[in-house]
């Protein structure tokens, strides 16, 4: 379990640096926020099936459990769109920021799926979380429905997490990606379809330069990133990669800052206000990671 540690801390890094790194995909890419994330999920679901039939795995579900993938696979699908617009109407900073709170979000939505009585220290992280929202929202309120929708993207995130972390208790991860791809590919397809504006996903979207970018973020920062995250936990505790992946929003920011200076140049509030955040993540995963070392002890 610890031999070459170092490298997989060092590849959990950098697959935390991509995760970062698809705020500035989103930025740099032209098309609508529906049809980006519809090409992202259909790169994904595409690659993720090849890696499924070298592997070999069996595809086959029954009807319930395709229901419940579907779901996780519509909501992952409506946090990804409301992610992309929240960049659009404000800026990455200010996304990544609100985006930071679903850490939040999940310790209200736990107790209902897991059956456990809400802790009154997730009650005093989650006011402070507020007041850095706040802070942040204090001298950015020309960005108010950028935040609201970072605020609603990182609600999905978090109970598209929880709902996963069921799910995976009796399922094949990959398997349960494959169809919670499909599903997304298939219900933003029908939505365009129906409001008349399938034209979205117009086949000179294939030829242009944005879909270097839009294959980059459906390959790399999606397909190879999740399959990498699961196959990193074979030596890494999931307590290391969740506390890690809190530092996303941090990666996001400061490349952001190096990449677009102009745009991504913020108040001195909002850092006050952003450090408020990650601090009391990362408190709030120190306090969960010491509870489950006195329970297993």
């Amino acid at each position: 379990m610890q031999k070459n540690n170092f490298r997989h801390y060092l590849h959990l890094h950098f697959l935390v640096f991509i995760a970062g790194f698809t705020a500035i995909l989103g930025e740099v890419i032209s098309i609508t926020s529906i049809a980006l994330v519809w090409h992202r999920m259909f790169i994904a679901l595409i690659l993720t099936f090849l890696f499924l039939v070298f592997k070999r795995y069996n595809l086959q579900i029954t009807f319930r459990s395709l229901i419940k993938f579907s779901l996780a696979g519509i909501i992952i699908a409506l946090h990804w769109i409301t992610f992309f617009e929240a960049i659009e109407q404000s800026n990455i900073s200010i996304t990544l920021a609100m985006f930071s709170t679903g850490a939040f979000f999940a310790s209200l939505i736990e107790p209902i799926f897991f059956k456990r009585k809400v802790r009154a220290v997730e009650i005093i992280l989650g006011f402070l979380v507020i007041c850095g929202v706040f802070i942040i929202l204090n001298t950015n309120i020309d960005s108010i429905v950028g935040v609201v929708l970072g605020i609603i993207s990182a609600l999905l995130a978090s109970l598209f997490s929880v709902l996963n972390g069921k799910l995976v208790q009796n399922n094949n991860p990959f398997v349960i990606s494959f169809y919670e791809f499909l599903s997304g590919v298939v219900f933003i397809f029908i939505y365009l379809t129906f409001s008349g504006t399938l034209s979205e996903l117009s086949i000179t979207t294939f030829i242009s330069y944005d879909y270097f970018y839009i294959f980059l973020l459906g390959s790399i920062c999606t397909a190879y990133a999740f399959i990498a995250s699961v196959h990193i936990l074979k030596y890494l505790s999931p307590y290391t990669l969740v506390l890690t992946y809190n530092l996303e929003p941090v990666y996001g920011i400061v490349l952001a800052i190096f990449i677009f200076p102009e745009n991504e140049k913020m108040e001195f509030s909002f850092y006050i206000g952003s450090i408020i955040i990650f601090s009391t993540i990362i408190i709030n995963s120190l306090i969960k990671y010491r509870k489950s070392k006195k329970v297993t002890s």
